[in-house]
């Protein structure tokens, strides 16, 4: 609620909305919410300062306001008076000095008529340094767009950081691209900018500060954060920054939350963003010059006076920053011999109100010593920006942006003012070309003072705009209807007048943006949201919508050029933001493969979404003839950006990746063949691979652990059957790894099944890898005996690694199945052990992985387990069965089941004839399981095996004269035949590499043609 003193000074209440000095309440000044809510720190003296000049009576007037409201002199008159001091000060400066505000729309107004009458030719920008090779590349861009400075590779800055980002988004309505478009396309004019650089915004973050972006300035404080909504912004457009530190100008809210929370009580608005768009924004957008100038530095003046004591750390920021960019601008001045008088200073409002001693460019202000910037390389570009996520990034209000960019429209369209546009750039028409710089400056005007009566005139009266409102009400009436809303014209009448009614109600004589929200939403959202999207969401849509930036081609690094040219025979939008399907049938289009091969890259090293395989894989041995993609690069540009911070080409980017990733201090044996096969993919690199392969040995044989087993063991597995389809023998480093960690795990083994830490699972793969790698790594030069060995001294407690230590017994002939069906049953009939069993079933699942052969026992061990264990012990077991073979054994279940499937009956008729094949009861050829050798495994007087050793009976005869044995052959019917057949099959079984080198002999030799044997 604004109010209007007469002349004996009594305050008279008026509607209309005004601006006063924000957070007073003085005679003649108001604003909604302006009582100062106690006594607050000190005021900041501004030193050079004298009592009388311009602003003397204003200045007399607060301190009589003060000591009437308080009962005497104290902080508070003080704190008033110090303001009007602060907006002597900056106005009395030789360099002009031009403060403004986070995209505001009436700073954007005065900038551009300020420039088109001042006609600067230096334009200091409150910017980051660094960053002005990137302002070059905006005409070259569709606004929003964000200027980045990136670092992965840090150097004087903590590991932890990494990697270190900042952008400052840019957007049409804001006062520091009007600066950049009149500086860049007017000969002559010069732009600076003099902000600490990206590498000093992290010097200046407590190093031990686990979030630099938390830290690293004002702009990244999260002090007017929305609440989430299901109408709000989609998550994809709001995050285009990222995580990234936001740099920009005029941070203009107060940081004193009992204040904030004050004005927007009084000033009947929901948050910050409205709050200055009614009171501020408004206001001051036909305002002249002069009186703009000195309301901004009153209110950042304001609002850094309130700052609590909790904010000293950032106090202290916020000076170091202003000495920086004073010291920067005499610097160049000293150096260049410009005039002051010709120059322009942009900043933030609450940098203009400066108390620092080097303030100003007076002869004889000390410079403030300007610390080095680390080793850190700094990489910069362009990414893509929106409404949304400048909102996001600096905390403000949905939605308001993108009013804030609808109210620039409809300023400019009113005429008046003529913005600045760089030349080229694709968002549109230029709407003005700068004029030819002035000769000489005309002389600067005399300061005025223009507070006194702006702060005490009542507000101009705006009448109400039927036609806009009629329009806002129709046009949301139909975008409801649109989005599954019961809306008629009937609710588009309510709304308009709802919304008169609101804005009656908080004093206002113009429904506003937010007061026309408010109504949509009460009188077209009722229960329950029927779409995607809440009526909230709809108004700003129809508002003004959220206005996404694209980065033009010429503006993109290499790499990003390189994949937009690569992936040309496409012949899609690549640039679209629309998702573009792309069918690629690499048989009888093969100028494709290229782009399938780059496709995968991307697939792999981009965020998911970005390019989205549809059909086609790309796996060891495997390549797809035909294609399908959705491709969204247009839509997240900033992710392909990025990519090119690492490196020229996308190849160069993964290979980098991948070697970082196996040498990194947490790296694993695991990981490392992940990116060998990633590289084998991707990479045609066999240099690369082989020294990714290197790097697996090495990781392998330092792990003390065998967490990683299980993937370790499919993984290596994969690579083995894909290098012995492809290559005629296996790599160098492929036989190092199987040998060393054959040894590896033989040494690991008895530690493992001991340690209470180590699941079944990973002693389960070890013994899978030693067994499924024995034949391999003992034509290596492994030794047998270190398996046996490790087999012998090691002494499980646990049931289920017991049971695993069996399975490695019978694997190694060192117990017999007919050993184990005893040691089962016992168990069983052991009435303290059977709680227990269903540990010892679970370890002999887990046994399927090293001895795949016992599949039979295990489905007789589980059989006999659901016949004979009471239902207490057996039900809760069950639902745990199920989740550990779903969640770490999930390819054995099929080897279960078809084992169960070849035992058990396939009709319920002969179920209830059928006995069990492990039975005593059991006769017959077909129910009966076959023999058990001396070794305790079944064998068979008839199949391949046997019909190879009949044949080709030379080798045999070998064996036996090696081993001794002179009885020669016996008939197949005879019992001496039967046994010498069992022992026959224990050593081939016990030792498979004599029958499988011979086999492969014979199979060389038939391949052979008759004439060349």
């Amino acid at each position: 609620m604004s109010t209007e003193v007469d002349a004996s000074g009594v305050e008279a209440p008026d509607r209309s909305a005004g601006i006063s000095a924000p957070g007073t309440s003085v005679p003649g000044t108001s604003v909604p919410g302006t009582s100062v809510p106690g006594t607050f720190a000190p005021g900041i003296s501004a030193p050079g300062i004298s009592a009388p000049g311009t602003f003397a009576p204003l200045r007399e007037q607060l301190r009589s306001a003060a000591t009437t409201f308080a009962g005497g002199p104290d902080a508070v008159a003080e704190i008033l008076t110090g303001i009007v001091d602060d907006v002597d000060r900056a106005l009395g400066e030789d360099l002009e000095i031009f403060p403004v505000c986070h995209h505001s729309p009436a700073a954007a107004l005065a900038m551009a008529r300020r420039l088109r009458e001042k006609q600067p030719a230096v334009i200091y920008l409150e910017l980051c340094e660094d960053l002005r090779p990137l302002l070059e590349e905006l005409r070259n861009c569709r606004l929003p767009v964000a200027v980045q400075a990136f670092a992965s590779e840090l150097d004087g800055f903590p590991a932890a950081w990494a990697p270190l980002n900042i952008v400052a988004p840019i957007s049409e309505a804001s006062a520091e691209y009007q600066a950049i478009a009149y500086a860049l396309d007017t000969p002559g004019v010069e732009l600076v900018l003099v902000d600490r650089s990206a590498d000093h915004v992290f010097q200046w973050t407590p190093t031990e500060s686990s979030d630099p972006a938390a830290d690293a300035g004002p702009e990244s404080a999260d002090t007017d954060a929305a609440p989430d909504d299901p109408g709000g912004q989609p998550a994809e457009e709001a995050a285009l920054h990222g995580e990234a530190v936001g740099i920009g100008m005029g941070d203009l809210r107060p940081r004193f939350a009992e204040l904030r929370s004050y004005l927007l009580h009084h000033g009947k608005v929901r948050h910050w963003s409205e709050w200055w768009d009614q009171y501020v924004e408004q206001p001051l957008a036909d305002a002249d010059y002069d009186t703009y100038r000195q309301v901004m530095v009153l209110i950042g003046s304001l609002f850094r006076r309130l700052r609590p004591p909790a904010d000293s750390g950032r106090d202290d920021r916020d000076e170091d920053r202003e000495r920086y960019m004073w010291t920067r601008m005499r610097q160049h001045m000293a150096a260049s011999g410009v005039d002051r008088s010709r120059c322009l200073y942009v900043c933030g409002a609450f940098h203009a109100a400066s108390p620092v001693e080097e303030f100003g460019t007076a002869p004889g202000t000390p410079d403030w010593e300007i610390s080095p910037r680390t080793g850190t390389r700094w990489l910069y570009g362009l990414i893509p920006s929106s409404h949304s996520a400048i909102e996001r990034q600096f905390d403000l209000a949905p939605g308001s942006v993108s009013i804030a960019q609808a109210g620039w429209a409809k300023a400019v369209g009113r005429g008046g003012v003529t913005p600045y546009q760089l030349v080229g750039q694709p968002a549109g028409r230029k709407r003005g070309r700068a004029k030819k710089q002035a000769a000489a400056p005309a002389a600067p005007a005399p300061v005025a003072d223009r507070l006194s009566g702006f702060l005490s005139r009542p507000p101009v009266l705006d009448e109400v705009d039927e036609a806009e409102l009629l329009a806002w009400c129709v046009d949301i009436v139909r975008l409801a209807r649109r989005n599954g809303y019961l809306a008629s014209t009937a609710d588009a009448i309510a709304i308009f007048e709802t919304s008169i009614l609101l804005a009656g109600i908080r004093n206002r004589a113009r429904p506003t943006p937010y007061d026309f929200s408010d109504a949509a939403v009460t009188c077209i959202e009722k229960d329950v949201v029927p779409g995607r999207r809440d009526v909230r969401r709809l108004c700003d849509i129809l508002l003004g919508g959220d206005r996404i930036g694209q980065v033009g081609y010429d503006a993109l690094p290499p790499l990003a050029r390189d994949v937009f040219d690569r992936l040309a025979p496409l012949g899609l939008a690549l640039e679209a933001r629309t998702i573009q399907r792309a069918l690629l049938d690499l048989t009888a289009h093969p100028e494709q493969v290229p782009c399938s091969d780059l496709l995968w890259v991307l697939h792999r090293l981009l965020p998911d979404g970005v390019v989205r395989p549809i059909m086609g894989e790309r796996r060891l041995g495997e390549r797809s003839i035909q294609e399908s993609w959705d491709l969204g690069l247009g839509r997240h540009q900033r992710a392909v950006i990025e990519l090119g911070y690492e490196g020229i080409t996308v190849e160069q980017v993964l290979e980098k990746r991948l070697r970082r990733s196996v040498w990194a201090p947490d790296a694993t044996a695991a990981g490392a063949l992940a990116a060998v096969e990633d590289a084998i993919l991707f990479l045609p690199s066999r240099r690369f691979v082989d020294e990714l392969g290197g790097r697996a040995v090495d990781l392998l044989s330092a792990e003390r652990t065998v967490d990683d087993a299980p993937e370790v063991l499919r993984r290596i597995r994969r690579l083995l059957a894909h290098y012995r389809n492809t290559e005629p023998e296996l790599p160098a480093w492929c036989q190092s790894f199987v040998t060393t960690g054959y040894a590896h795990y033989c040494t690991l083994l008895p530690t493992a099944f001991v340690d209470d830490e180590t699941g079944v699972r990973q002693v389960g793969a070890m013994l899978g890898f030693l067994f499924s790698m024995e034949s391999l790594a003992l034509s290596l030069g492994c030794d047998r005996a270190q398996l046996e060995l490790a087999v012998r001294q090691s002494h499980p407690e646990a049931p289920a690694k017991v049971a695993l230590l069996w399975a490695a017994q019978s694997q190694l002939g060192l117990l017999s199945v007919a050993q184990l069906r005893s040691r089962c049953a016992e168990l069983l009939t052991n009435p303290l052990v059977v709680p227990a069993f269903p540990h010892y079933l679970s370890g002999f699942v887990q046994a399927l992985e090293p001895v795949p052969s016992l599949a039979p026992f295990v489905v007789e061990v589980i059989s006999e387990a659901f016949a004979r264990l009471p239902d207490p012990v057996l039900l809760p077991w069950l639902p745990k069965l199920i989740t550990t073979l779903r969640e770490q054994a999930p390819e054995l279940v099929p080897l279960l089941v078809r084992e169960a499937g070849r035992t058990f009956p396939a009709g319920l008729a002969a179920l209830d004839a059928w006995v069990p094949p492990w039975s005593p009861d059991a006769t017959g050829p077909a129910s009966a399981v076959p023999d058990a050798g001396a070794g305790g495994l079944p064998v068979s007087a008839s199949g391949p095996l046997v019909g190879l050793l009949r044949d080709h009976p030379a080798t045999c005869d070998a064996v036996a004269e090696l081993l001794g044995c002179d009885t020669g052959w016996q008939s197949a019917g005879s019992p001496a035949a039967g046994a010498r057949s069992s022992e026959a099959a224990l050593l081939l079984h016990t030792h498979p590499m004599t029958a499988s080198a011979v086999a492969d002999l014979l199979a060389d030799l038939l391949a052979e043609p008759a004439g060349s044997r």
